[in-house]
């Protein structure tokens, strides 16, 4: 298991390039690298809604935080040049696979040439460098058949953001065969791995089309919550789940080059796989007041009914299994939500060193 004194040992004084620092994720991965004393660069667009985890955290001594584009190519060389980081942790992204229905054409651009132009700025500075490349759970052709998917399954993708990704992970492959490839690492000094986690919830997302986001904000204003296809099945896992997974791949890459670069799946246990209704009725259960309703439309864009991931690799070469059972997940998330405006901030930082603790 990932302890916290490892965390410090591996990241405490290293540069740290972070894409995509000012969603929710990257923030949640921002404040784990900060209390582990790395040296941090952001770089993002401008947050998408306030009130964000980003925004609650800012500033933080140590992090120097870039708002720019993934697809500003030399802007973004430049700033990977100027800071010639340690560690590389790409999560810039368009996240959400309801608006890649209404932006295709743009979550193709960011997701898949972001990535690739972040891979070429890598490459064209010379040093050491590794990189965890995040991509996602949903990059298998998805039959829904309640399989474990596996890193070696075939990639696929119904909607935009799905096969997005799934061309995402095939652009790191190209470049770790093409450019830096790991026989010739002590020539290049370039390691890239990625990094595919389940549905991720925690504190401090307020995106739209997301569960837990809306969630919230319907028991917040004392609404039943709006619930799209109860009965579908997903991976779900607490924020802090994959972001330690994420910094035991970095140094473990790092460290053995050669033998860590790959895919990895991050996700629950193989029975702790819920469904959309189990967390809507575990969240407004930790609320302590609330109702639901099914809005489910067969209009709807295509979203998947089922979809499992296989952790056994992350468990049999990185040592990590999820600490957090996936109902603990949902309870840990909306107990951020619950605490005062004025406490978020602190309450981030509690629940980092908890997890870590435990």
């Amino acid at each position: 298991m990932v302890s916290w004194r490892h965390i410090q040992e591996a990241y405490g004084g290293r540069r740290v390039f972070l894409t995509g620092h000012t969603g929710f994720k990257g923030a949640w991965l921002m404040a784990a690298l900060h209390l582990a004393g790395a040296e941090i660069k952001g770089y993002a667009l401008p947050p998408e809604y306030p009130n964000g985890l980003f925004d609650l955290l800012s500033p933080l001594s140590g992090v120097d935080s870039c708002l720019a584009d993934i697809r500003d190519r030399e802007r973004l060389r430049q700033e990977l040049a100027a800071f010639r980081p340690d560690y590389v942790f790409h999560l810039a992204a368009q996240p959400l696979v309801r608006r890649s229905y209404e932006i295709p054409s743009e979550t193709f651009d960011i997701n898949v040439t972001g990535t690739a132009s972040l891979l070429e700025a890598v490459g064209s500075f010379d040093g050491p460098c590794t990189v965890v490349a995040i991509t996602t759970d949903k990059v298998y052709e998805n039959k829904e058949t309640g399989v474990l998917y596996r890193e070696t399954d075939r990639l696929g993708g119904y909607d935009p953001y799905s096969t997005s990704k799934a061309c995402a992970e095939l652009v790191i492959s190209s470049f770790r065969q093409s450019f830096f490839h790991p026989d010739q690492h002590a020539a290049h000094g370039k390691a890239i791995a990625s990094a595919r986690a389940g549905n991720v919830i925690g504190g401090g997302d307020w995106s739209r089309d997301r569960i837990v986001p809306d969630i919230v904000r319907a028991l917040q204003s004392r609404q039943p919550v709006d619930v799209r296809n109860p009965g579908s099945v997903r991976p779900w896992q607490h924020v802090l789940e994959p972001i330690a997974g994420y910094l035991q791949l970095g140094d473990l890459l790092r460290r053995y080059p050669a033998r860590f670069g790959g895919a990895y799946n991050f996700g629950p246990q193989p029975a702790d796989h819920l469904s959309v209704k189990a967390l809507v009725e575990t969240a407004i259960a930790t609320w302590g007041e609330g109702s639901w309703r099914d809005c489910s439309s067969p209009s709807a864009p295509h979203e998947a009914g089922v979809l499992k991931l296989d952790i056994s690799k992350a468990d049999r070469e990185l040592g990590w299994v999820p600490k957090l059972t996936a109902r603990e997940a949902i309870e840990w998330s909306l107990r951020w939500y619950r605490q005062p405006a004025g406490h978020q901030r602190a309450y981030a930082f509690e629940q980092i060193k908890s997890y870590f603790s435990e």
